[in-house]
């Protein structure tokens, strides 16, 4: 006799927001340590999948840009570019990223009040949807093999109004974020 066993699975929802809590209690100092001095210095973001940054404008000196097929969390080659940015300000600055778990979502979110300063940024994205304005822009081709070295483009400065950003790895040298906020909450998504 031959009987089908059918296995439910399901969150232990205890685990869950005990982990999630140690985990947010755990960035919450970190981030309260580099709060107290006002900088933080080589701070990488990746392997989360991805993730938006939003922010009403963004000045910055020292722009390159170059194409680069990279990891995501869905895949391990996926089509995106490489902005690197020397100095950079950021008005408005907001940060997310939305988990499933279960059949609720919740979305971690950092934002900060009041102006952030940033040096050294490399910043992947798949999307960046922004008004763009650029001085000294160039536009160059490159013979090479290599294909990410076929072409790039570069300016003295760079602003972007209303943008948003779908993000793949954020890495910056160093980072300034007075009046920053983390926040936890389920939301509504569809």
């Amino acid at each position: 006799m031959n009987e089908a066993v059918v296995m439910e699975s399901k969150i232990n929802k205890k685990v869950f927001w005990t982990s999630l809590g140690s985990g947010v209690l755990l960035l919450g100092l970190l981030l309260v340590s580099f709060g107290l001095s006002g900088v933080a210095y080589a701070v990488p973001i990746a392997g989360v999948g991805d993730f938006y940054v939003e922010f009403d404008k963004l000045q910055g000196e020292g722009y390159k840009f170059y194409p680069k097929m990279g990891e995501t969390s869905s895949s391990d080659s996926a089509p995106q570019g490489t902005n690197l940015i020397e100095t950079l300000t950021i008005d408005n600055l907001k940060l997310y990223k939305d988990f499933k778990v279960g059949s609720d979502w919740i979305r971690v979110k950092i934002q900060a009040s009041k102006p952030v300063q940033i040096s050294g940024l490399q910043h992947d994205a798949g999307l960046i949807e922004a008004n763009a304005k650029f001085q000294n822009l160039a536009l160059k081709e490159n013979h090479s093999d290599d294909w990410t070295k076929q072409f790039e483009q570069t300016s003295s400065t760079i602003i972007l109004e209303n943008a948003k950003l779908k993000t793949h790895y954020l890495f910056q040298e160093t980072i300034n974020m007075a009046g920053m906020k983390l926040t936890v909450e389920k939301i509504d998504k569809k």
